[in-house]
């Protein structure tokens, strides 16, 4: 039975770059809202009409105004989703940038609406666009960071080519991610982009002009 290897693995509390980030995006998401209750009545909107606008909500339910009601469930429901996303950031061995971006983006999200929840007793919404319903940039920010980690999950899932070596002594050498460019780390089977995840696969062929 094997042991996880954790060595050289940072800790999501000792990842300084992921806590910035996250922090980002809870102080523009705290600030932001911040200013619109300080500038904008409850139910209010600006301007009054138009395709975009400005308009105060006290959501009680989760993003987009779904499940209202059920502020202290879904308090319960973020707590859990931080110790979750704490979770993916451990099982990854390296976790590449778009990964450690895609958990600070739902990070951030999420702490923000968090704090809403046990300070204000709501969340505040305040973009609205057409008929879509009113959200705020930690919305925003946990939705582009799921779409990122699912998109990273799926490309793990498929392999992106194959690195052959001519001959079992030589180094393979790795070159740049066939994907987005990034660079590859060296792995015992083959490779991995260190931004979006993507892995190729070492196939070692012995050199036909070897001697026998």
């Amino acid at each position: 039975m094997g042991v996880e290897n954790t060595k050289g693995r940072t800790p999501l509390y000792r990842d300084w770059t992921l806590l910035q980030m996250a922090a980002l995006v809870l102080a523009l998401d705290q600030l932001t809202k911040f200013v619109v209750r300080q500038t904008l009545e409850w139910h209010y909107s600006w301007p009054y009409h138009g395709f975009f606008r400005f308009t105060h909500v006290q959501n009680t339910g989760s993003a987009f105004g779904l499940f209202q009601g059920h502020n202290l469930p879904l308090l319960f429901v973020s707590l859990v989703g931080v110790v979750v996303l704490a979770y993916i950031y451990r099982s990854q061995d390296q976790p590449s940038l778009l990964m450690r971006v895609s958990i600070a983006l739902m990070l951030g999200g999420a702490v923000g609406n968090l704090l809403d929840r046990i300070l204000q007793g709501h969340v505040t919404d305040f973009i609205d666009i057409g008929p879509w319903p009113v959200f705020n940039l930690a919305d925003s920010a946990i939705v582009v960071g799921l779409i990122v980690m699912a998109w990273l999950l799926v490309m793990r899932q498929n392999d992106a080519g194959e690195i052959v070596a001519t001959d079992v002594a030589d180094p393979v050498r790795y070159s740049a991610c066939p994907l987005c460019e990034g660079p590859m780390i060296g792995l015992p089977n083959g490779a991995r982009c260190a931004d979006c995840g993507v892995r190729e696969r070492i196939v070692i062929r012995q050199n036909q002009d070897s001697p026998d």
